[in-house]
């Protein structure tokens, strides 16, 4: 026990960084906000330069559905909304990678070594996510929703809200499928146990409902959607640290 806690001390978790002042962990953590942001910015602004060919491609899960645009600067906003949609999903590595600088500080030696598969990993599910709900859920989920009153009601959709709807989804999927990763690092620093996840099912289940209710639209059928798919990542996550704890053994 006395060696484990010096291997903090000299491992830098009461070291430098770790013994920085309240105020300048705050400033490291609005410079790594700001690279973060410009980081969006930027890359924003490239994907504009593309917005004629991603409006295309983002509406393909509506089949022959035609969008429409009501506002002046609907069209306009449309395009700025799909670019920082773009912008957000190319700057992940580097969102990712100011997440896990700004806390390997505070971690072992050898935690601060998985910082860079960390970055690499988080980015890859996030895209599976983000694949998944384009690939499989959306096309789901517009041929019910449309579908569902038939020839009675005709749909106009507008753009604007289309663009909402799909980039709430996306984000929603990308970061859901993150639970994985985040259990397994929990684990691997000591903060969660595989019993205590197999416990708390009934409660996760609770919470995804709920969050499945807040983020999509109010439907049943597109909650479900996100739900299952988040259940069945828990259920894997209760896996992932089950095996963490084995391997550290």
């Amino acid at each position: 026990m006395e060696d484990e806690r010096k291997d903090r001390v000299d491992e830098g978790i009461i070291g430098k960084k770790a013994s920085m002042p309240f105020l300048d962990h705050l400033e490291e953590l609005r410079w790594r906000l700001i690279k973060s942001v410009m980081s969006i910015i930027l890359l924003s602004f490239v994907a504009f330069s593309f917005a004629d060919f991603l409006i295309v491609f983002i509406r393909k899960p509506l089949g022959e559905v035609k969008l429409y645009n009501i506002a002046v600067t609907g069209t306009f906003y449309a395009y700025l909304k799909v670019s920082l949609i773009t912008g957000t999903l190319a700057a992940l590595p580097i969102i990712f990678y100011q997440i896990w600088s700004f806390i390997s500080p505070g971690l072992y030696k050898h935690e601060r070594k998985m910082v860079i598969p960390l970055v690499f990993t988080s980015t890859v599910l996030f895209l599976i996510g983000a694949a998944f709900c384009f690939v499989v859920v959306l096309p789901i989920s517009f041929a019910f929703l449309i579908g569902f009153a038939g020839e009675l009601i005709e749909n106009t959709i507008t753009i604007g809200s289309y663009i909402n709807f799909v980039g709430l989804l996306l984000m929603a999927f990308g970061f859901g499928f993150q639970l994985p990763l985040m259990s397994y690092f929990l684990a691997k620093v000591g903060l969660v146990r595989a019993d205590f996840l197999s416990r708390g099912r009934r409660y996760a289940l609770v919470i995804i409902l709920i969050l499945g209710a807040i983020i999509t639209p109010p439907d049943v059928f597109t909650q479900l959607l996100l739900a299952i798919p988040l259940y069945i990542l828990y259920e894997i996550s209760i896996i992932v640290v089950r095996l963490t704890q084995k391997k550290d053994k």
